[in-house]
C-alpha cells in the first residue's frame, strides 16, 4: 500500500469512528437515517454538480446501477447499524461491524476479484475472531447478567459487517472498473437513500422536528463527515486492491472502542480494548496477507 492510499484510509478510520460515536449519542432511528443523507446530499451537491459541469466524467449506465444498488446497501448498513446502537454498546457494535466487513471483503476479494490470500491472512482472520470473542467478555460471556444486550449487540454488529463487506465490494467494482468518481459515487448514494427514505421522513415529521431541535449539529456533523470518510476510502480503492484497503481503515476499530469505553463509560475497558487490539492485528495480518 502506498503512501498516499495509507494516509488516505487512516484519516478515512478516526473521521468514521467520530461520526459513530455522534450517533450512538443521539440514539436516533429511521427518522434521522433519511435526515442526514439528506444533509449529506445537499452539503454535497456543489462538488459534485461542480465536477459534472467542468470535468464532464462519463459514467456508463451500469455505472448508474451500481450507485443506485450502492444505496440499498447502504440503506441495509444504516438500518443495522442504529438498530445495534440502540440495544447494545459502542464498544461491542462498532468493533464487531468493523472487524466482520474485512473478512466478508477479503473472501470477496478472493472469490470474485482473484485477489490471492496468504496464510498470514488466515492468521488474520483468526485474531479477529478471538477479538470478538474477547469484546463479548470471554468465558463470561455466557453467565453475564446483560447476556441478552451482548448477543443483541453481536447480531447486529455482524449483519451491519456483512453489509460493509457487500458494499466495500460493490463500490471497489464500481469506481476501480466502471471508473465512476469517488465523489460522485458517494453523493449519488446520498441522492438516492433520500429519496427512498422520503416517505419515512414525512410520516414521521415529529420525529423528524425532534432530531432537528435537539441534535441538528449532530446531525449536520454526520451529514458532512460520514461521505467524507467514505469518499477517502473510496479515492484509495482507485488504486488500491480492495483487499489492503478494506482491513487498514478498521485501524478505527481502537478509536471507536476507545470513545465507547471512555467517553461513553460503558466499562469493561480492559477486555474491551484487548479485544480491539486483536482485532487491529488481524486486520493487519490481512491487509499483509
Amino acid at each position: 500500500m502506498s503512501p498516499l492510499a495509507l494516509a488516505l484510509v487512516l484519516a478515512a478510520a478516526g473521521i468514521h469512528a467520530y461520526w459513530n460515536y455522534l450517533l450512538k449519542r443521539m440514539g436516533a432511528g429511521a427518522a434521522a437515517m433519511w435526515m442526514y443523507g439528506l444533509l449529506s446530499a445537499i452539503c454535497y451537491a456543489p462538488v459534485a454538480l461542480w465536477l459534472i459541469a467542468f470535468r464532464h466524467p462519463h459514467v456508463p449506465i451500469a455505472g448508474y446501477v451500481f450507485i443506485f444498488g450502492s444505496a440499498l446497501l447502504h440503506i441495509g448498513y444504516f438500518l443495522f447499524l442504529q438498530r445495534g446502537y440502540r440495544v447494545g454498546d459502542l464498544s461491542i457494535v462498532y468493533p464487531v461491524a468493523r472487524g466482520t466487513g474485512p473478512i466478508i471483503a477479503t473472501v470477496g476479494a478472493v472469490l470474485i476479484l482473484k485477489e490471492q490470500p496468504t496464510p498470514v491472512a488466515v492468521l488474520g482472520t483468526l485474531l479477529i475472531a478471538a477479538g470478538i470473542f474477547l469484546l463479548a467478555g470471554g468465558l463470561h460471556f455466557f453467565t453475564t447478567p446483560s447476556a441478552r444486550a451482548v448477543h443483541a449487540a453481536l447480531r447486529y454488529g455482524t449483519i451491519t459487517g456483512l453489509f460493509i463487506g457487500l458494499y466495500t465490494l460493490w463500490d471497489k467494482h464500481a469506481v476501480s472498473t466502471l471508473l465512476v468518481p469517488p465523489i460522485l459515487m458517494d453523493w449519488g448514494n446520498s441522492l438516492v437513500r433520500s429519496l427512498l427514505l422520503a416517505p419515512v421522513g414525512l410520516a414521521r415529521w415529529k420525529d423528524v422536528g425532534y432530531h432537528w431541535t435537539r441534535h441538528r449539529w449532530p446531525l449536520i456533523a454526520i451529514g458532512i463527515l460520514s461521505p467524507l470518510s467514505y469518499i477517502l476510502v473510496l479515492t484509495a480503492m482507485v488504486f488500491t486492491p480492495v483487499s489492503y484497503v478494506a482491513p487498514a481503515r478498521e485501524i478505527g476499530i481502537l478509536i471507536g472502542t476507545a470513545m465507547g469505553t471512555q467517553l461513553l463509560a460503558e466499562g469493561h475497558a480492559p477486555h474491551r480494548l484487548a479485544g480491539a487490539a486483536a482485532m487491529v492485528g488481524g486486520v493487519i495480518a490481512l491487509a499483509l496477507g
